[in-house]
């Protein structure tokens, strides 16, 4: 459990960066983590792909939060 949570504040942290240059603070990281987690994996999954490591679900992650952050910002 404790490394899914720091997982998830990576992945949103990686996201943010790579989307707005700028964190987002821990819980919010962790929120896009996991939740970007949740939708890159379906997204995934939709093209026949699988992430078998904590490297790939890394990477599953922040292309899911990397996603939602940019519509989010699209919507604002």
């Amino acid at each position: 459990m404790i490394i899914g949570i720091i997982s998830g504040i990576l992945a949103g942290f990686i996201a943010a960066k790579l989307t707005d240059g700028e964190g987002k603070g821990c819980l919010v990281n962790l929120f896009l983590g996991l939740v970007g987690g949740c939708f890159g994996g379906w997204l995934f999954e939709q093209f026949g792909l699988a992430a078998y490591s904590w490297a790939g679900e890394l990477v599953v992650a922040v292309v899911g939060a990397s996603i939602l952050l940019l519509l989010w910002n699209k919507l604002k």
